[in-house]
């Protein structure tokens, strides 16, 4: 975003990736009060085509699981992280020192 700057930003084409059309388009990102629409899972329209049909499943059930508490859209990543909680190298150190070793993890 620092690139382009926040004009760029704006102007892209946001879509739903959570709701498909069955001609492989989008809907627009949003829904209007009232609507019985699933909760929606928005990003760019050049960010929907290069992401994998897992990648957008992912993405969608993170956002729905997170829910929308107090009324205020809830930001979840487009991508999971990699790896969970522990690196390679702290994996490697509990190896080494045994696993009954209290130090940080």
């Amino acid at each position: 975003m620092a690139e382009k700057g926040l004009r760029a930003w704006v102007k892209e084409k946001w879509v739903d990736i959570g709701a498909p059309k069955k001609n492989g388009k989008y809907q627009p990102c949003g829904r209007s009060k009232g609507s019985k629409r699933k909760y929606p899972k928005c990003v760019p329209l050049a960010k929907a085509t290069r992401m994998t049909s897992g990648q957008k499943a992912s993405a969608v059930k993170r956002k729905r699981a997170a829910g929308n508490p107090g009324g205020k859209p809830t930001n979840v990543k487009t991508f999971a992280a990699r790896g969970g909680l522990i690196s390679g190298e702290r994996r490697a150190g509990a190896a080494i020192r045994g696993f009954d070793f209290k130090g940080v993890f």
